[in-house]
């Protein structure tokens, strides 16, 4: 946890997201949201590019959070201190799975995962007051079992898919179709903890 002895009291999410707040204090980063307003297009930064790896797209996706969530610091008048943001992708091969549009879609994505092994890419990026970014990329392996199609169409129709890029939660009952993992629990729920407990250390926090 931060001390009186570090530069910064708290760190700025800029994510919507619960789980990256309440994996932050697991660690014990004191944190305040910094969320886009009504006047920005949050979901237009995601926006795939054709041809584009998973790791250069997680990384310019990123890379363009912090420079809007800087911006809005800036125009909100906002103490210093430092921000943090992040961006999970799904990817199959060099095929990017984001966000589904729709149930149809959530519905394609999973039976495309169903039997196979995936990546998630998890960027972080920290920026300092001074104008220095810190950032890292955490890559794990997930491999789901064969999904049967009456529990694939229970977990589209709960909702849980939307809004989750590749479609499914870590921490929901998509849990239990997954046979292993190789690398990060929490990178795989968007905010992988040593690469990020490592950023903030070089920003002088006590983690």
């Amino acid at each position: 946890m931060s001390d009186t002895t570090a530069p910064f009291a708290f760190v700025y999410l800029a994510s919507q997201s619960p789980r990256r707040r309440q994996l932050l204090e697991q660690i014990g980063i004191r944190h305040e949201l910094l969320l886009p307003g009504a006047d920005e297009d949050a979901e237009a930064l995601e926006a795939l590019i054709d041809g584009e790896s998973p790791d250069d797209y997680v990384r310019r996706v990123t890379a363009a959070k912090l420079h809007a969530a800087l911006q809005r610091r800036e125009r909100r008048g906002l103490s210093p201190a430092p921000v943090l943001c992040s961006d999970t992708t799904v990817a199959l091969g060099d095929r990017i799975l984001g966000k589904p549009g729709d149930a149809a879609h959530a519905a394609a994505m999973l039976a495309s995962l169903s039997g196979r092994e995936h990546r998630v890419l998890t960027a972080v990026a920290v920026g300092l007051p001074d104008g220095r970014v810190l950032s890292a990329v955490n890559v794990s392996q997930v491999r789901f079992a064969e999904i049967g199609q009456a529990r694939l169409d229970a977990y589209v129709a709960s909702g849980e898919p939307m809004g989750k890029a590749g479609a499914y939660a870590i921490q929901s009952q998509a849990a239990a179709w997954i046979e292993h993992i190789a690398g990060s629990y929490s990178g795989i729920m968007g905010l992988p903890l040593f690469e990020t407990a490592q950023l903030l250390r070089e920003a002088g926090f006590v983690v």
